[in-house]
C-alpha cells in the first residue's frame, strides 16, 4: 500500500509541471481575454481604458459586420465538415473493411502524409490552382476563381485527414462478425450500412467533425488567400492590428461560445471516446 502511495506521490508530482502551464500559460491568457472583453480603447489616444463597460459585447451582437462574418464564418465551417464526412465514410471503409493490408498501409499512408507539409505551401499551392492563368484553367479551361467556393475547397482539402482517421478507427472496431451476422440474417448491404455500422461509426464522424469545424472556424489565413470576404479569424485580426484589443477580445467570445456548445452536442453522441 506504500508503495502505491509512493508511486502515485510522485506520478502527481511529475504532473505539476504540465498543469501549472496549463493553468498559467492557457487558462491564464484566456481569462485575460475574456476580462479585457469589457474595456475599452479611448478614441483620441488609442490606448486601452480599464473601466468596465459592455460596450463592446452590445456592438458583437448588434453590428451587421459582426453579424454577417459570424453567418458566413459558421456556414463555410459546417459545409466543409459535412464534405469531409461524405469523403470521408467510403474512403475509410473501403480502408477499414476492403483493401488488404498492404493497400490499407499504402491508403493510410497517403492520407496523413499531407500533413507533413506547410500549412502556408498547401495554402499558396490552392491559391495558384485556383487562379484564373493557374493549373486548373489549363487543363480543364475553368477555375472557380477566388471566393467562397475556393475557400471551402481549400478548407476541405487541408482538414480532410482529420476527418478521415477517426471515421477509419471507428470503423476498425466494428467487428466483422456483426457485418458478417447482418448479412447472414438477410439483410442488404445498404440496410447494413445505414442500421448496424452507421450508428457504431456515428461517433467517429462526429470526433472528426470537433477538427474539421473548429479548425474551419477559427482560420484566418486562408480566407485572406482565396476569398473575397472577412471571416471571423480576419475581422479579429483586423481589429486588434489596429489596436482596438478590447473589441478584438469581445468578437473572440462568439467563436469560443459556438466551439463550447457545438463540444456540448458532439458529447451526446460519444465522440469523446472516439478520440
Amino acid at each position: 500500500m506504500t508503495g502505491r502511495a509512493g508511486n502515485r506521490l510522485a506520478l502527481a508530482f511529475l504532473l505539476v509541471p504540465p498543469l501549472a502551464w496549463l493553468i498559467l500559460a492557457y487558462l491564464g491568457s484566456l481569462a485575460v481575454l475574456l476580462l479585457s472583453a469589457f474595456w475599452t480603447t479611448d478614441t483620441f489616444t488609442g490606448s486601452v481604458v480599464r473601466t468596465f463597460t459592455g460596450e463592446n459585447i452590445v456592438r458583437v451582437l448588434t453590428d451587421a459586420v459582426f453579424r454577417t462574418a459570424t453567418l458566413r464564418t459558421v456556414g463555410i465551417a459546417l459545409t466543409v465538415t459535412a464534405i469531409c464526412a461524405v469523403l470521408a465514410v467510403p474512403l475509410a471503409l473501403y480502408m477499414a473493411k476492403v483493401a488488404t493490408p498492404r493497400g490499407r498501409l499504402m491508403l493510410v499512408v497517403a492520407v496523413t502524409t499531407p500533413l507533413w507539409a506547410s500549412y502556408l505551401v498547401k495554402a499558396y499551392a490552392w491559391r495558384m490552382l485556383l487562379s484564373p492563368e493557374g493549373p486548373l484553367t489549363w487543363v480543364a479551361g475553368f477555375t472557380p476563381g477566388y471566393g467562397i467556393v475556393a475557400t471551402i475547397l481549400t478548407l476541405t482539402y487541408l482538414w480532410l485527414p482529420y476527418m478521415v482517421i477517426p471515421v477509419f478507427t471507428a470503423l476498425e472496431r466494428v467487428p466483422d462478425t456483426v457485418i458478417d451476422a447482418s448479412s447472414d440474417l438477410g439483410a442488404r448491404d445498404l440496410t447494413t450500412l445505414r442500421r448496424i455500422v452507421g450508428p457504431l461509426v456515428f461517433p467517429g464522424i462526429a470526433a472528426g467533425s470537433i477538427f474539421t469545424f473548429s479548425l474551419s472556424l477559427g482560420d484566418y489565413i486562408v480566407p485572406d488567400l482565396v476569398a473575397d470576404a472577412k471571416f471571423i479569424g480576419n475581422v479579429i485580426y483586423d481589429n486588434s492590428s489596429l489596436g482596438n484589443f478590447p473589441l478584438a477580445a469581445g468578437y473572440s467570445i462568439l467563436p469560443i461560445a459556438v466551439m463550447v456548445g457545438y463540444l456540448l452536442v458532439a458529447r451526446r453522441t460519444g465522440a469523446f471516446e472516439s478520440l
